[in-house]
């Protein structure tokens, strides 16, 4: 199996996990975790998650020079990503928290036409274009009924934003260290920043985690080991290999991935019920965005046949 290969089963992964965080995690806030704590948590747990592997297994050092860069990976991708998310998460359906997610491509072809010089090939303005269509469509016809925000789908849509900015100031630096080395510094910094937020510590104090049942301590556990530790080390990998433009066109599949373990968690008792919301004219939608995900991506195995033809 290449390397290449391998990269897009890693970022398949990553947005899976995203898709049953979107439906599992709304149940642990606010009536247990406020926002802020649950990104406390979730961060100061990958943290040292990553440290430990760090140490075991790499052991790199990171240049002087690097850390102002790695720094604003820690609070675009970690602090203002998260905040927002969890923040607009509490207040709007998770069924539309992944839809929102998908203008995250655009976004990224833009910053990385602009910040990393990154050609924009036909092929993937079909791509995305059509898994944008696909998108809006979505949007369009998403419930608007209970659990609705327009504040918290606009914390989800700067959410969407600020890990854009990640995707694309992180890749000069995928190409210099280790994955895990820089995964590491950004979380180290990121958790720096959540603390600095003020409601962090006060509201940590305030929370009193006897009374938080053992089902929702499954899923804190499962968000900080599934949804942020292997996330983000599949993230970097696929990083390595594929462009910020192609593994941001993976978002594409939240809206389906979300939907998709709505229907089987709520079957299996484990998160409210938003089968509802499934229609078949969002199937027809879904379908579209798997299109322009999968034209998007297969540009990067085109590109890499001809590459092996030529040698």
């Amino acid at each position: 199996m290449s390397n290449l290969l391998r990269a897009h089963i890693a970022l398949f992964l990553v947005n899976a996990l995203y898709g049953a965080n979107h439906v599992v995690a709304k149940g642990v806030m606010p009536d247990y975790l406020t926002p802020s704590v649950f990104i406390f948590l979730r961060a100061a747990g990958a943290t040292v998650l990553f440290w430990i592997v760090n140490l075991l297994f790499v052991r790199e050092k990171v240049q002087r020079k690097d850390l102002l860069l790695l720094a604003a990976c820690g609070l675009f991708g970690v602090t203002v990503n998260q905040l927002f998310f969890f923040h607009g998460l509490s207040m709007t359906s998770s069924i539309n928290s992944g839809i929102i997610m998908t203008i995250n491509p655009i976004l990224v072809v833009i910053l990385s036409y602009f910040i990393l010089k990154e050609s924009i090939t036909w092929r993937k303005s079909v791509g995305i274009l059509l898994g944008a269509t696909g998108a809006v469509l979505l949007t369009l016809t998403a419930g608007t009924g209970n659990g609705d925000s327009s504040l918290g789908d606009l914390f989800i849509f700067i959410n969407a934003a600020s890990y854009a900015v990640y995707l694309v100031i992180v890749k000069p630096l995928m190409k210099k260290y280790a994955p895990l080395t820089v995964i590491t510094y950004v979380f180290s910094f990121g958790l720096t920043f959540v603390m600095l937020y003020p409601p962090t510590l006060t509201e940590l104090s305030q929370t009193d985690f006897s009374v938080i049942p053992l089902d929702k301590v499954y899923v804190i556990i499962f968000v900080i080991v599934g949804v942020t530790f292997l996330t983000y080390l599949l993230t970097v990998f696929g990083l390595k290999y594929v462009s910020p433009s192609v593994s941001s066109a993976y978002i594409y599949l939240q809206p389906v991935l979300v939907m998709f373990f709505a229907f089987i968690l709520s079957a299996a008792g484990l998160a409210d019920d938003y089968t509802n919301t499934i229609t078949l004219e969002k199937i027809v939608y879904m379908l579209l965005i798997f299109t322009g995900v999968y034209i998007t991506s297969s540009s990067s195995f085109l590109k890499l046949r001809r590459n092996k033809s030529v040698s």
